[in-house]
């Protein structure tokens, strides 16, 4: 982002802010109104950002509200020029932002405020299917996710470490909602996600329609490692999940809630209270908020955390 543009954003964030003295972690005065970018409405970072919305509103006396966007680069992006405040993002996706590379022409100024939990890539395909690993894929109407999405980051490197290109299968560029609706209507064959488990929209799919989930095996996870920094572990779908009774290969990925660098100390503090108070009424409604771990959440690198969070977790130690 250019000098001008940060000042700018500075500015804005300053204006719209204007919190007052902080008691403990709580403001005394809050924004009267910011949103969060989340994803799409069948989503987890969705839910959660709904969650958490309605808490910080709650807490922070603020009209906080989730955006519905095309996933981690469209967040990540929405964070840095101002159009959101805070946003969800893959690790993966965070990474590049910072550095500049893959999706993002120059480097994003965002940090991180928390590492949330870990993400599960899932590649759905009907049970009735042929298709058994992910190489047979190849020609198929396979959805990679929506533009602006981690999920089209993380399919296109599975698709490559497996030997394969974008161009090789018939993407369809859905996001999660339109990629349920495309696999009902016999529209597509399969599609990637990558989300928290259970996500709500697909665990409304796997009750009610013939699907299953493809493999991701070692091999693969250890090829996409090598190309780009160990970012991904090799992981199982937990047994019960989506109805399952067997276990099945996957990788995940962390996420973060992130933030524009030059967002107020004072903010982040206040939200990170108010985010780790709030985490067992989030968990009752989404699940995945129940790994949020206050010892885990620092580590976020090789994006930086925002200063604001470095002083909430020192002072959270004491």
């Amino acid at each position: 982002m250019r000098r001008a543009s940060r000042r700018a954003l500075a500015a804005a964030l300053t204006a719209i802010i204007a919190l007052a003295a902080m008691s403990g972690c709580a403001p005394t005065s809050a924004p009267d109104r910011f949103s969060l970018a989340g994803g799409g409405v069948t989503g987890v970072y969705y839910a959660f950002g709904g969650e958490l919305a309605e808490a910080l509103s709650s807490r922070l006396g603020s009209v906080v509200t989730v955006d519905e966007t095309n996933g981690s680069v469209d967040n990540l992006q929405r964070v840095a020029d101002g159009r959101a405040v805070f946003g969800f993002a893959q690790s993966d996706a965070a990474a590049d932002a910072v550095a500049g590379v893959g999706a993002f022409p120059a480097p994003l100024d965002v940090q991180a405020v928390a590492r949330l939990y870990d993400e599960y890539v899932h590649v759905v395909v009907r049970s009735d299917s042929d298709i058994r690993r992910i190489a047979d894929l190849a020609g198929r109407a396979v959805s990679l996710g929506a533009p602006g999405s981690g999920v089209n980051i993380v399919a296109t490197r599975v698709l490559e470490a497996e030997g394969l290109a974008p161009m090789d299968v018939a993407d369809e560029a859905l996001g999660l909602t339109d990629s349920i609706a495309a696999f009902r209507a016999g529209e597509i064959e399969g599609f990637f996600w990558v989300g928290g488990v259970p996500t709500p929209g697909l665990a409304e799919l796997f009750s009610e329609a013939p699907a299953r989930l493809l493999p991701i095996e070692a091999e693969t996870v250890e090829s996409v490692n090598a190309e780009h920094g160990g970012a991904y572990r090799l992981a199982e779908f937990p047994i019960g999940a989506y109805g399952r009774t067997q276990a099945t290969a996957t990788m995940t990925v962390p996420n973060y809630l992130m933030v524009a660098e030059e967002a107020p100390d004072e903010l982040v503090r206040a939200v990170l209270a108010v985010l780790f108070e709030s985490r067992s009424a989030i968990a009752a409604e989404v699940p995945a908020a129940a790994l949020l771990d206050r010892r885990q959440a620092i580590f976020t690198d090789p994006v930086d955390l925002h200063p604001g969070a470095v002083a909430y977790y020192s002072e959270s130690r004491r």
